[in-house]
């Protein structure tokens, strides 16, 4: 597969400036914590961290779940690996093909203790489909739980951790997402972790331990935490995976996307490098969401470098859709080689209102300076002063329609722009 100029300037550049650039320290090669105020199970927990070969940048890619539910199989997954070429989304930078619940036997292999892929979903194994995906230029996902069980009632991973990293490296695997359902009640967390570190929790830890198993492979592998938000996870998932769920599943609905916007936009300092808020799965393509509220959708998780997993049959995406996913500047923005951090709410004028969530944001990327509006209401003009956007200050200015490409002009001190009910205006801004 042709790899695109943007994705090798990415991975070239990035190589460069990983060290100077990520304010992340290297994974701990230490295998249990030493403390003498632990006890039990976080006195001797797996202290290493995710490897950091992989996961640099939020990931870029499909899943299966909205668009399938348990309803999958290998031709569904090769069909979307397909899509990705013909349709132009792996030039554009999605790489990751995953396949979440639903996929196993339900019960483990009696001799190796093994999940054993279900032979009449996937005829080749996973490892035929991980070859095949692969082939593409393209990686491949699955799909755990650090429970007994998976949401759907398939095998879990939690006490299995090693034998089941071992399959997934084995099968050629790039990308793991580990959900958070049938947790026992040993497992549960206390109101007030041990050493008022949630780190130490039960909740870390029983990712704590697919971390130490996924790192004891060899294989690199992108760690994406599906904890919904519990256990204060920005805190601590840095420490354990790439990328960790802030809140519940997100539905195709606005109330859904605007309130995981707001619950995401209140931990931003934990987005950097190797360090990733997940607001779930795009729902574009899905339901009945306007086309100012899908822009507001992607535009949203592009500029917090949320993953951008898309979740639909990307064979009844429109032009427009492909569009709205495919836009070079807000990608450009989202998988940035040098800049980690995400844009971030600010005051766009002294007597702006507070909305839920945030209406204005302001974040830096090697093109410049970018603010990006979200119209929470109704359609209206929306105004910013420039003094207000850090880093700028006052003076003229040169503003872009990140949208369009389109130039809009030179302004003076202040900026304003009519944005539509649900819709967001993503904008570059250069000094005149």
């Amino acid at each position: 597969m042709a790899v695109s100029l943007h994705r090798l300037f990415s991975y070239v550049l990035g190589a460069l400036v990983v060290t100077a650039a990520a304010h992340k320290s290297a994974p701990s090669v230490t295998s249990t914590a030493a403390s003498s105020t632990l006890t039990g199970i976080a006195a001797t927990a797996p202290t290493i961290g995710p490897s950091h070969q992989v996961g640099r940048l939020p990931a870029l890619g499909w899943n299966s779940w909205n668009a399938y539910s348990c309803n999958i199989n290998e031709t569904k997954i090769l069909d979307a690996a397909d899509l990705f070429i013909s349709l132009g989304l792996a030039d554009a930078g999605y790489e990751y093909v995953n396949i979440d619940d639903c996929w196993p036997l339900e019960t483990r292999d009696a001799s190796t203790g093994r999940i054993v892929p279900d032979p009449s979903k996937f005829p080749s194994g996973i490892s035929g489909v991980a070859d095949q995906v692969h082939a593409l230029g393209l990686k491949l996902g699955i799909y755990s739980d650090a429970g007994t069980n998976t949401c759907a009632g398939f095998p879990g991973s939690l006490g299995n951790e090693t034998v089941d990293a071992e399959a997934f490296a084995e099968w050629g695997v790039d990308y793991l997402k580990y959900d958070n359902c049938n947790v026992p009640s040993n497992w549960t967390d206390a109101a007030t972790p041990p050493d008022n570190d949630w780190y130490n929790s039960n909740s870390a830890i029983r990712y704590r331990q697919m971390t130490a198993a996924l790192n004891q492979t060899g294989k690199p592998v992108h760690f994406s935490l599906c904890i919904w938000g519990d256990a204060n996870v920005w805190e601590w998932g840095d420490r354990v995976g790439h990328s960790w769920r802030m809140t519940g599943d997100v539905s195709a609905s606005w109330s859904s996307i605007s309130s995981i916007i707001a619950a995401n936009a209140q931990h931003l300092d934990s987005v950097d490098f190797f360090s990733h808020n997940d607001m779930d799965m795009m729902e574009i393509g899905n339901g009945d969401l306007t086309l100012e509220e899908q822009r507001t959708h992607f535009a949203a998780w592009a500029f917090l470098k949320s993953p951008i997993l898309l979740g639909t049959d990307l064979n009844n995406l429109n032009s427009t859709q492909l569009d709205i996913i495919k836009n070079a500047q807000l990608l450009a923005f989202h998988q940035d080689p040098i800049v980690g951090t995400p844009a971030t709410p600010f005051n766009a004028t002294a007597s702006a209102p507070s909305t839920s969530p945030p209406e204005f944001y302001a974040g830096k990327s090697s093109k410049g300076t970018h603010v990006f509006i979200i119209n929470t209401n109704t359609t209206a003009t929306k105004t910013f002063e420039f003094g207000n956007v850090p880093g700028l200050g006052f003076g003229r200015f040169r503003v872009q329609d990140m949208w369009t490409g389109k130039n809009l002009g030179t302004f003076a001190n202040k900026f304003s722009i009519t944005v539509d009910t649900h819709d967001t205006a993503a904008l570059l801004i250069h000094r005149a």
